[in-house]
Parts: structure tokens; C-alpha cells; sequence
């Protein structure tokens, strides 16, 4: 029987609760990237090794995500919560403690692991205890928490690793898991969800782990080993395929999947799932190359880079709960397509923009108008995702649309930094052709740098950092017009999703 919807304080207590536990988990996934050279030099490794203190949890979370629908129904999904936000902050504390880096990747693997559940859960604890009518308020004001965390990480990491040790950034989990666990307690302790004892898929488990595993890792080291022309970048890829195909096939023939795809049966959870996946992979691409850009070429510290991608949570904050309170009257298509034309919009820009001697509003400005578009991204997409699908089944779906945008996040991540290394090579070779003595305008360079004091081998290495800042800058604004014109495309893409669009825990949406 279904319980009767949350009301009053306990409401609110509830949506603080497992708003926290998401903001706590998407900030984990970020706040550690400015402080990798400080966190490798302290433990004694190289920046290349540090970059595992980010890559282990990434693996970890991916592979433990779709497992979360059968945790749900085996244990509750208000039992699993507990355990999992628990776990999450002594795994922290014990990530904070860490006095080498082996031992810091294998509590970062851990509490990659036990956070699989948290935003899943999150999701569907909100949408099952909300009244129908406010689901799209409690979206809205989850979206804010998944929105705000990625920007607060990179600024939050910076100022601790520049002015405290750096195992802060993990011993701030331990006090908000501790509020999480306390408010859950207190709101949901009487609300768990039916139980029902399946056997596990083991061998879809076994597959799911080689397989995500072998793709992470082919995706974290395929640049640093150059991809296709290493041996373990092969193997890798050849692991991945073999165990994703016989994966997919498997869970089509189990009786009890570990991954249930019979969800993308469907029309509005495909739809849903796969714009979601493509937008994050563009949006997570831009987070991760405009830091490095700004730090590499104008010479940003990692806090001011942090502060010139923030804007982007202003509008977002102030704009969600308005179309959250609104919602219900919105055609969610529309939303979306509003999103996606900002972010073209935003993309355009840059492309436009960026240029050597560029300040610091020309780089803050589009962050704050692409503010618009992510408030118009989050909660509408999930809402399309999960229309339709009866309660039992929210679970399952939020963890598998959440394993799809994670991992479509990663391959970003490694398609951005992949292009623009390799574009840059490009252009750097291209521009470089044109400075030599036969060339009237570089001679004219040369006399002028050396007229102001420089001698010929300094006005040569000023010359060579000039034209690898001009080839950095181009091939960042290829992939911002690449990253437009993506989202042009997936305009077309959502106006095949269809309505009723219902925050979940109603079957009577299309399939």
C-alpha cells in the first residue's frame, strides 16, 4: 500500500536531507581536481599519478550506480540511504587521513562505491514521498543541489588545498553525511519502501565491473599513453566491447537483470536519457577545459578560474524553484529547447570571445548567461526521463539514467581534453611554418623584441609561448563550435519525447 505524501516540516526536513547527501556526492566528484598537484606532491607522486586520486572514485561510482534498483529492493531504498550516506563519510574521513597515495586510492574506490546509491535514491525517496502536485517543486530543488556542487568543488578545493591541508577537502563530508543520516532518521525512518528478496546477477555484475572498469581506465589513461599506439589502451578497449556486448545480451535473456533495460522501452526514458547523456557530456567537457584553459594561457590561479566558471550557478539558484512552483502548467519540451538554444547561444560565444588578452569578464559573462540554460536543463530532462514509469520502478531508472549521464560525463571529459591537445598540435605546427627568416612580418617581430631588450633566443621562446597560447585558444573555440552545433542537433531530438509529462509515480505515461 502506498504511504500518504510527506507534509509540513517533516517535508522539508526530508528534501534538505537528501538535497544535502546530492550536493555532498557531486562535490566529491569535483572538489578534488585543482588539488591534485598539492595532494601528489604532498604523498610523493607525480601529477600524472595524483590523477587517480580523481579516476578511482569516477570507476567506482560508474560501476556501483546501475547496481543500485536491486539494493533498493533487496534492502529498502530509506535502509540503503542510511548505509550508503554512512559509509560515504567514514570513507571520507579515511580518504582524509591517508598517508599514502595507495592508500588514499583505495579509500576513494570505496567511497566511490558506497555513493553509487546516494543521488538515485535521492531522486526517487523525493518523488515518492512528495504530494503529486509539488514533484516538480522537489525536482527543481534537486536539480539546484546537482547544479551548484560542480561549481562550489573547484573554488571550495582550490581555498583548502591553498590554505589548509588538504585532507579537508575530505573531512567535510563527515559533519553533512552526519546531518543526512540524523534528518533521515527523523523524516523517513517509518517510510521503507516494499522488499523484495531476487536473486543477483552475478555474471551481469561481473560484467558490468570488466566492462566500466576497462572503459574508465582506457578513458582516464588514453591520453597520457596515447591512445590506439599503446598495447594496454587496446587491451583495454577490446576488454570493454567484448564485456559491454555480452552484458547487453545478457541482461536482454535474465530473469533478473542487474542493469534492467527494458526501461528503454520506454519513448520518453530513451528520449530522456539519451539528451541528458549528450548535454552533460558537452556541459562536464566545458567544466573540465575552461580552468585549464584560463590557468594555461591568461595565467589564472585555480581559485580565480574556479570564480570565473562560478556565474554559471546564479541564475540556476534563483530561477529553479520559480519554474519548479510553475511547472505543472510548462510543456517540458519547451524548457528543454530553451536550454539547448542558450547553451548553442553560450558555445557561439565563446568561440567568438576567447582570444589572447581576453579579460576576465569576457570569460565570466557567458558563464553567467549559460546560467539560463542549465536552469532549463536539469529538472525538465529528469521529469521527461522518468514520466510514466509507475513508482516500483523510479528507483531503477533514476540509477540507470544517472549511470548513462555519469559515464557520458567521463567519455567528455576525454573527447575535450583528447581534441584539444591534438588540435593544438595542429595549429602549433601550422603557425610555427610561418616564423622564419624568410618571412618579412616574423623578421619584423624579432627587431621589435629585440629593440625592447630581448636577445634573439629570449624573443624566440616568447615567440614559441605565443603561438602555443594561440593554438590552445583555437582549439578550445573548435570544440566550443563543435559543442554548439551538437545541441543545434539535439533540438530535433526532444520534440520526439511525449507527454504526459508527470514527475514519475504514475503509470499511465506513454511507453
Amino acid at each position: 500500500m502506498a504511504q500518504k505524501p510527506l507534509v509540513g516540516a517533516p517535508l522539508v526536513l526530508m528534501t534538505i536531507a537528501l538535497s544535502l547527501a546530492t550536493f555532498m556526492q557531486v562535490l566529491d566528484s569535483t572538489i578534488a581536481n585543482v588539488a591534485i598537484p598539492t595532494i601528489a606532491g604532498n604523498l610523493g607522486a607525480s601529477n600524472s599519478q595524483g590523477t587517480w586520486v580523481i579516476t578511482s572514485f569516477g570507476v567506482a561510482n560508474a560501476i556501483s550506480i546501475p547496481i543500485t534498483g536491486w539494493l533498493a529492493k533487496r534492502f529498502g531504498e530509506v535502509k540503503l540511504f542510511l548505509w550508503s550516506t554512512a559509509a560515504f563519510a567514514i570513507a571520507s574521513w579515511l580518504c582524509g587521513i591517508s598517508n599514502s597515495l595507495g592508500m588514499l586510492i583505495f579509500f576513494r574506490v570505496v567511497q566511490g562505491v558506497v555513493a553509487g546509491p546516494l543521488i538515485p535514491l535521492s531522486q526517487s525517496l523525493l518523488l515518492n514521498n512528495y504530494p503529486p502536485a509539488k514533484r516538480s517543486i522537489a525536482l527543481a530543488l534537486w536539480a539546484m543541489t546537482v547544479i551548484v556542487a560542480p561549481i562550489c568543488g573547484p573554488i571550495l578545493g582550490g581555498w583548502i588545498s591553498d590554505n589548509y591541508h588538504w585532507g579537508w577537502i575530505f573531512f567535510i563530508n563527515v559533519p553533512i553525511g552526519l546531518i543526512v543520516v540524523m534528518l533521515t532518521l527523523q523524516t523517513l525512518r517509518g517510510r521503507e519502501t516494499a522488499i523484495a528478496i531476487k536473486p543477483i546477477d552475478t555474471v551481469g555484475l561481473v560484467l558490468l565491473v570488466v566492462g566500466i572498469g576497462s572503459l574508465q581506465i582506457m578513458l582516464d589513461q588514453g591520453k597520457e599513453l596515447d591512445w590506439f599506439s599503446s598495447t594496454e589502451i587496446i587491451v583495454l578497449a577490446v576488454v570493454a566491447v567484448i564485456a559491454l556486448v555480452t552484458l547487453l545480451i545478457w541482461e536482454l535473456t535474465d530473469d533478473h537483470p542487474i542493469v534492467d533495460l527494458s526501461l528503454f522501452k520506454s519513448r520518453n526514458f530513451t528520449i530522456g536519457c539519451l539528451s541528458i547523456s549528450l548535454a552533460y557530456m558537452l556541459y562536464f567537457g566545458s567544466i573540465v577545459l575552461l580552468p585549464q584553459l584560463l590557468q594555461e594561457v591568461y595565467g589564472y590561479t585555480a581559485t580565480w578560474a574556479g570564480l570565473a566558471s562560478a556565474p554559471v550557478g546564479i541564475i540556476p539558484v534563483l530561477l529553479t524553484p520559480i519554474i519548479g512552483r510553475f511547472a505543472h502548467r510548462l510543456d517540458m519540451r519547451r524548457l528543454v529547447t530553451f536550454s539547448f538554444i542558450m547553451y548553442a547561444v553560450c558555445f557561439y560565444w565563446r568561440a567568438w570571445t576567447f582570444e589572447p588578452g581576453m579579460d576576465f569578464a569576457a570569460s565570466a559573462w557567458p558563464q553567467f548567461i549559460q546560467g539560463f540554460a542549465v536552469a532549463c536543463f536539469f529538472m525538465p530532462l529528469t521529469t521527461i526521463t522518468l514520466s510514466g514509469l509507475p513508482p516500483d520502478r523510479l528507483a531503477a531508472a533514476s540509477s540507470l539514467s544517472n549511470f548513462t549521464r555519469t559515464l557520458a560525463g567521463s567519455i567528455g571529459t576525454s573527447i575535450t581534453t583528447t581534441m584539444w591537445t591534438n588540435r593544438e598540435a595542429m595549429h602549433h605546427s601550422q603557425l610555427t611554418e610561418s616564423v622564419n627568416p624568410f618571412n618579412p612580418n616574423s623578421q619584423q617581430i624579432y627587431d621589435q623584441l629585440e629593440q625592447l631588450g630581448m636577445t634573439h633566443d629570449q624573443a624566440s621562446g616568447y615567440l614559441a609561448q605565443q603561438i602555443t597560447n594561440q593554438g590552445l585558444i583555437m582549439s578550445a573555440n573548435e570544440i566550443f563550435w563543435a559543442s554548439a552545433g551538437v545541441f543545434v542537433l539535439l533540438l530535433v531530438l526532444i520534440w520526439f519525447a511525449r507527454p504526459p509529462f508527470n514527475s514519475g509515480g504514475d503509470s499511465s505515461g506513454a511507453h
